[in-house]
């Protein structure tokens, strides 16, 4: 209760700056309710499609985005893709030192398997240590103001002869391109019921909230680039409140914002005390 407290109060600062600009945030109220469990689950919108309660209503769903089709939505990714070289440049640099292998800064989970490993650039909102390996490919990404969103961007191996289970990520309003640096024969990646292979400098978009799951069978070590980025139908103020959500559920879980009891438990204690105060000059009867 005291987290949705401080959502609501949070949502309501931005709602009124936005509404100045003409925008609301409508779908974020919902999301917020849905969140809580005050509204059920959203169903999906073909096969394969398993979003979660972390949902954004009315937002295009399909398993993999083209970004050349549509330019003016992602002016960055032409060019990202013309500097991969950069970066896988300084993927190979990196992968020279055996000491640094993902070791590091390793997220692997039982959802993704022992074969997945990152390192990891940008989570939440904030670049890590790691950048400095990796000057070039952070300048690029800092250039091109790729929207980036709340699970960030980081480098992710996946080893020969493994790959990601079938799972769904849930959130919708969040899409996931892979920029291949190092892709063997025999990786594959589905999503829903279409199978695609990466390829070397090309980005391969797809929305995770649909059901997704990779392969390599080869038995060298694959490599991407993985950037996570605000859905393209979100708005300022939309993104703004989801931002808000995040870091303050970050706050939470990290223990930067102490617990305390539900400013509505408190009101009822005030009231309470009130009240008493007021039975003893009353006699419980409204007679002084």
């Amino acid at each position: 209760m005291q987290f949705w407290e401080d959502v609501d109060e949070g949502l309501d600062g931005i709602e009124s700056f936005y509404a100045k600009q003409g925008q609301d945030i409508d779908r974020i109220r919902t999301f917020s309710k849905r969140a809580r469990g005050d509204l059920p689950k959203p169903e999906g919108c073909g096969p394969g499609h398993k979003p979660s309660e972390e949902h954004i209503d009315g937002l295009t769903a399909k398993p993999f985005w083209d970004l050349s089709e549509n330019p003016e939505l992602f002016p960055w990714a032409a060019e990202l893709e013309a500097k991969s070289d950069i970066i896988q440049g300084e993927l190979e640099d990196y992968l020279l030192n055996p000491a640094q292998l993902f070791k590091a800064d390793s997220a692997v989970s039982a959802t993704m398997g022992d074969g997945w490993s990152a390192v990891r650039l940008q989570r939440l909102g904030k670049y890590t240590e790691n950048v400095k390996i990796f000057p070039g490919t952070y300048q690029i990404i800092k250039k091109l103001g790729i929207p980036l969103a709340v699970r960030g961007l980081c480098f992710a191996r996946q080893a020969g002869g493994s790959g990601v289970a079938e799972h769904s990520d849930g959130r919708n309003f969040i899409l996931t391109a892979h920029l291949g640096l190092k892709v063997p024969e025999g990786c594959w990646i589905k999503v829903g019921e279409e199978k695609r292979s990466w390829e070397l400098g090309k980005l391969t978009t797809l929305d995770t909230s649909f059901v997704h799951s990779t392969g390599n069978s080869s038995n060298e070590d694959r490599h991407v680039l993985i950037i996570d980025f605000w859905h393209p139908e979100i708005t300022p103020a939309e993104r703004a409140a989801l931002e808000f959500v995040y870091d303050l559920r970050n706050k939470y879980e990290s223990g930067v914002i102490p617990l305390r009891k539900p400013k509505a438990l408190q009101r009822q204690e005030q009231e309470g005390g009130l009240a008493s105060i007021f039975n003893v000059f009353t006699n419980g009867n409204g007679n002084k």
